[in-house]
């Protein structure tokens, strides 16, 4: 066991034990992914008015006694990515047939067929770029945790970065704003990128495991994401 997955799953069995600060990490990094899936499997329909008690019965049903995350399973394909889905998936399912039960016995029957969720895979592509988007947050959070540790040079090399992704500056327009060589600038942009590439990789190794191959192949899924 690496070191990356001690830690993501020393958190879930955390938070399943009740630890808040686990808690509240948990739901800090998730919520937008859970969100993200509801959104959008609700798009229509008087489901949206679900929207928020059914995030809150997610994390309710992972943080009870017994719940979802004692069930959490590290050996499973597709390790926590595949848990958190099927949870938000069942809590979904829970409340459509709740309401189609509602509705049978109020509304006639062209009304029910109208509000339920369209059989589309958005909410899947929707759960997967709030996926990768939490993947990605946490591993330029970890580049940003490492360049702190290592110095000047290493946090100038994250602002390169954002500077060149997050504001989409060409590198001559980040020399000029950074008083650096152009030339410079292009070697420490590209030292950041292997940087970045090393968080992300631990990041995925950390929620998904798998062979070095296995974890390459998954971070590139995630960035063609944002393509």
């Amino acid at each position: 066991m690496t070191k990356s997955e001690a830690t993501c799953w020393t958190l879930v069995q955390n938070a399943a034990a009740g630890d808040e600060d686990a808690r509240g990490t948990f739901a800090r990094v998730y919520l937008p992914v859970v969100r993200a899936y509801l959104t959008a499997r609700w798009r229509n329909g008087h489901y949206r008015g679900d929207l928020d008690d059914a995030i809150q019965d997610t994390f309710l049903d992972c943080f009870r006694d017994a719940g979802a995350l004692t069930r959490a399973d590290r050996c499973h394909p597709g390790r926590f990515r595949t848990f958190l889905y099927a949870v938000v998936r069942n809590i979904a399912l829970r409340y459509e047939q709740k309401r189609t039960r509602d509705w049978g016995r109020c509304a006639p029957a062209d009304q029910v067929i109208d509000d339920l969720p369209a059989a589309t895979d958005q909410p899947s592509r929707a759960f997967d770029r709030a996926w990768a988007c939490a993947l990605l947050k946490r591993a330029t959070q970890r580049q940003e945790r490492v360049a702190r540790e290592e110095g000047a040079r290493a946090l100038r090399r994250v602002e390169i970065l954002r500077l060149r992704f997050s504001d989409n500056l060409p590198i001559r327009a980040i020399a000029r704003q950074l008083n650096e060589d152009p030339a410079h600038v292009h070697r420490e942009y590209a030292k950041a990128r292997a940087e970045f590439k090393r968080a992300l990789r631990a990041e995925v190794a950390c929620h998904q495991g798998g062979s070095a191959r296995e974890v390459e192949s998954e971070c590139a899924r995630l960035l063609e994401l944002f393509q």
